[in-house]
C-alpha cells in the first residue's frame, strides 16, 4: 500500500520558522518527520511514496495554487492514501491540511484525512465533516504512538473497505 505524505516545512525538515516561503516541492519517498510514522506504517504493510510539502507563509499567500497544485500532484503518484498532517497544533498547517485532503476527497478517487490537535478547534469545525481528522495530541511525547497505530486503523480499514470503518472513524476521529 502507497501513501503520501503532505507536510509543511518544518515536518519536512526544509527549516522551520526561518524559511516559511518554500515552494511546492515533491520529494520521493518519506523525509523528515516520516521517520516517526514508518514503524506504524509498516504494520499495515504501507510505505510513503512521495512527500509533499511547502512552506506556511507560501501557503498563506498562494492558498488556491498549493490546494490544486497539491492535488495534481496526488493524482501523478496515484497512492493508496493520503495523509495530511500530522499538524500537531500549528493552526497554518492544519488549516492547508484540512483544505488539501477536503480537495483530494472531492477531486479524485483517492483516500484521504488530516491529523492535527484539538487546540486547531476552528478548523476542525469548518472541515470535520469533509475529510476525516484524526485526532492527536499537540506536541510529541505521550498519545503521539497511539494516534498513529489510530492513524493506521482508520488507513487500513478505508483502504480495505471495512465493514466497521465508521466505527473506526468514531474512535480515532473528531
Amino acid at each position: 500500500m502507497n501513501i503520501v505524505l503532505i507536510f509543511d516545512q518544518g515536518l519536512a525538515g526544509a527549516g522551520g520558522k526561518s524559511n516559511p516561503n518554500v515552494g511546492l516541492t515533491a520529494v520521493k519517498g518519506g523525509i523528515g518527520s516520516a521517520l516517526m510514522m514508518e514503524s506504524h506504517l509498516e504494520k499495515i504493510g504501507a510505505k510513503v511514496a512521495a512527500t509533499l510539502y511547502c512552506g506556511n507563509e507560501y501557503f498563506l499567500n498562494n492558498q488556491e495554487e498549493v490546494v490544486t497544485k497539491m492535488t495534481a500532484m496526488v493524482k501523478k503518484v496515484k497512492p493508496d492514501f493520503v495523509v495530511c498532517g500530522p499538524c500537531f497544533n500549528f493552526p497554518d498547517y492544519a488549516k492547508m491540511a484540512a483544505m488539501i485532503s477536503t480537495s483530494i476527497l472531492e477531486k479524485t478517487e483517492i483516500k484521504s484525512c488530516a491529523m492535527m490537535s484539538v487546540e486547531n478547534g476552528e478548523t476542525i469545525e469548518l472541515y470535520k465533516d469533509k475529510t476525516p481528522i484524526v485526532k492527536m495530541p499537540k506536541k510529541g511525547g505521550t498519545g503521539l504512538n497511539d494516534s498513529f497505530s489510530d492513524l493506521c486503523d482508520l488507513i487500513k480499514g478505508t483502504v480495505e473497505s471495512s465493514s466497521d470503518l465508521e466505527d473506526i472513524k468514531k474512535r480515532v476521529c473528531y
